[in-house]
């Protein structure tokens, strides 16, 4: 914990129903109308969930809006792998308002801009997939992902994927 941290708490909202990691820090926070919070930290971004809260981590947040309507977050789900490929499917979007959203929408796009390491659209007969190389809140290094357009070929995005991998492993193949 900070120095900062010592005197003046985490910055945690009152009520917060999370538990931090060692080590994660609050960066901004705002209240969800209907109840809970949205937390920027460090490692992710908390979202109320059930009676509590949970943690989405930077490298999981396919897409992050802010509008009228409010903030909306697209969260992906890793549903499998392909060599060493993590590949991602979206959840649902869900959206919060957020009556004083201070500064949650401007950390949260700084955040997921800054996740990505290098990114690429491959083009599929049937659709498409966004490569993203990113990197994992709290661990050395990056990962690589895929996330397939909805109705591209999973085998053939996978064994693309699965290629990728092996060149990144070996770039001299």
């Amino acid at each position: 914990m900070g120095l900062l941290s010592r005197f003046f708490g985490r910055g945690l909202p009152e009520g917060f129903g999370g538990e931090l990691a060692d080590g994660e820090e609050v960066i901004a926070a705002a209240a969800v109308e209907g109840g809970g919070h949205l937390v920027v930290t460090t490692l992710g971004l908390w979202i109320p969930s059930g009676t509590g809260a949970r943690r989405v981590g930077w490298h999981l947040v396919g897409k992050a809006s802010w509008g009228e309507d409010g903030f909306t977050l697209t969260e992906s789900e890793e549903t499998s792998r392909a060599g060493g490929v993590v590949v991602l499917a979206d959840r649902e979007p869900v959206r919060f308002r957020l009556p004083e959203p201070g500064r949650v929408p401007h950390q949260v796009r700084l955040r997921v801009d800054g996740s990505i390491r290098a990114r690429h659209r491959q083009e599929f007969p049937d659709g498409g997939a966004w490569f993203v190389q990113r990197k994992v809140p709290g661990r050395d290094g990056t990962v690589l992902q895929v996330r397939p357009d909805p109705g591209t070929d999973p085998a053939l995005v996978e064994a693309v994927a699965a290629e990728a991998a092996d060149k990144l492993a070996d770039p001299g193949q």
